[in-house]
């Protein structure tokens, strides 16, 4: 169990503390939804929260095959719906393999992509927000 302490600090802005850590981090509602956009909005979290579970995933898993990815990054896309209720609709992923990645061969590749495409905040999402992933290894042409 995480404990983590939500503050609203007026003018819809949040601060959350991360009980193990103490660490701080700040949300403010997007420009579109009535806020400033002075830091990340809490869909911004969910869709940061994807890339960096997928990610940290990735990293245990390729620990355990003795496996290096460090220096891959994850660009995502956050797209809200158009039409009330305001939610997510789609995140897309793009995986951008770094290079000690590059040499990893086909069945060790699709090791790593289940573990991006099963990873905690993934099975966590609603079915109706759309997750298109894409993997680049580098390879392709």
């Amino acid at each position: 169990m995480v404990s983590i302490d939500v503050t609203y600090d007026g003018e819809l802005r949040c601060s959350a503390m991360h009980g193990p850590s103490g660490m701080t981090l700040f949300t403010d509602a997007p420009v579109d939804n009535q806020g400033k956009g002075a830091a990340f909005s809490p869909t911004d979290l969910v869709a940061t929260a994807l890339a960096t579970c997928m990610a940290t995933t990735m990293g245990i898993v390729a620990r355990k095959h003795d496996r290096r990815i460090d220096g891959t990054r994850i660009h995502i896309e956050k797209h809200m719906t158009a039409s009330p209720p305001r939610r997510i609709a789609r995140l897309v992923v793009r995986v951008i393999m770094s290079e000690p990645a590059h040499g990893i061969d086909a069945e060790g590749r699709a090791v790593l992509e289940n573990a991006a495409n099963t990873c905690p905040v993934r099975l966590s999402l609603h079915d109706t927000v759309e997750v298109p992933v894409a993997f680049d290894w580098g390879d392709q042409a």
